[in-house]
């Protein structure tokens, strides 16, 4: 006889169910990690991406839910303490945006945080914060309701200050001036693809190269490439061999030579190098990441590489930044 949907057998069965992923999960959370982690405990399920500010000696979160956070690492650190996510930024007049990509711009002491009109379709903009005072320097408008339908993602800052914010939905780049001024958006055919379940996902994670280029990806066909701003927006194809880039997030220069990727996937990090300037490139080697927690950003704290996962677990919310090691 078929089970009854309401009835207690089958209750239990679903109950047992659900509980097998959950206990992988615990698991999990209780093994000891492989690499160096900084727990933290949080307001929220979801922080897409983390950078360290060096100065003060603190990582910087942003709230998908809209808004940043500061967790402080104390001189006196000890490895397995569980720290705390303090709100810095939560601007009312943003509710019903996220807060995406952050960069902090050390030589203007600000950060620069990419808006997007997730998940009410409100506008995507750039703001940009005083690190010390916090107060909102400027809030430029990027596209809204009435545009095409747009998703500010990840931004990026020259040496002269100009920042660059990528539009995952439609695959652009925006211009904005140091100052806050729309400058120009740049377009390109090589950053669409032929077919369209590709263009579900478009550019995302973007560096600026020392040398006066952007790198940015493409997250699902995981191209990346080289935008030369010194060369009228030149768009250029990056070849890459040794290993896919596929469903690539965020970027982080580690040398002028060496890029990491984090991704949404296993392994949740690559190692790229590129010794002609990033006409070509190379996977040269791997981090396996938590299997569990899904990866979203890197940045890099006393000359190691930490990679940020977006979802909290356990309770209350704890989130994970972890040191990646590479390996080939």
């Amino acid at each position: 006889m078929a089970l009854s949907l309401c009835s207690t057998r089958t209750i239990l069965l679903l109950f047992l169910l659900s509980a097998i992923p959950v206990a992988f999960i615990i698991s999990l959370e209780l093994a000891k990690p492989t690499t160096h982690v900084y727990h933290y405990h949080s307001s929220g399920f979801m922080r897409e991406c983390a950078k360290w500010d060096d100065l003060n000696r603190r990582f910087l979160v942003s709230f998908v839910e809209g808004g940043v956070g500061e967790i402080r690492v104390p001189d006196d650190y000890s490895p397995g303490t569980v720290l705390k996510e303090v709100t810095v930024v939560k601007d009312v007049d943003l509710s019903g945006n996220s807060s995406l990509g952050i960069l902090v711009d050390r030589p203007r002491n600000r950060l620069l945080v990419a808006v997007s009109a997730f998940p009410w379709n409100k506008y995507n903009a750039l703001a940009a914060y005083d690190l010390t005072t916090w107060k909102r320097l400027f809030l430029t408008q990027l596209s809204g309701p009435g545009d095409e339908k747009a998703f500010a993602d990840d931004v990026a800052v020259d040496a002269e200050g100009n920042a660059y914010v990528t539009d995952v939905n439609v695959g652009k780049i925006w211009k904005v001036g140091k100052d806050g001024g729309l400058v120009s958006i740049i377009r390109n055919p090589l950053f669409n693809a032929k077919e369209w379940y590709k263009n579900l996902g478009q550019l995302n994670g973007i560096v600026y190269h020392p040398d006066g280029f952007l790198i940015v990806i493409n997250t699902f066909t995981g191209n990346l490439y080289k935008v030369d701003i010194t060369k009228g927006d030149e768009v250029k194809l990056i070849k890459v061999t040794g290993g896919s880039l596929f469903f690539g997030d965020g970027l982080e220069l580690l040398s002028p030579t060496e890029l990491v990727v984090a991704v949404a996937g296993k392994p949740s990090a690559r190692l790229v190098k590129s010794f002609d300037g990033w006409e070509t490139a190379s996977v040269v080697a791997t981090f396996k990441g938590p299997v569990h927690r899904l990866a979203t950003a890197a940045t890099v704290k006393d000359g190691k590489v930490y990679i940020n996962h977006m979802f909290g677990i356990g309770f209350p919310k704890k989130h994970a930044i972890v040191e990646a090691v590479f390996s080939t």
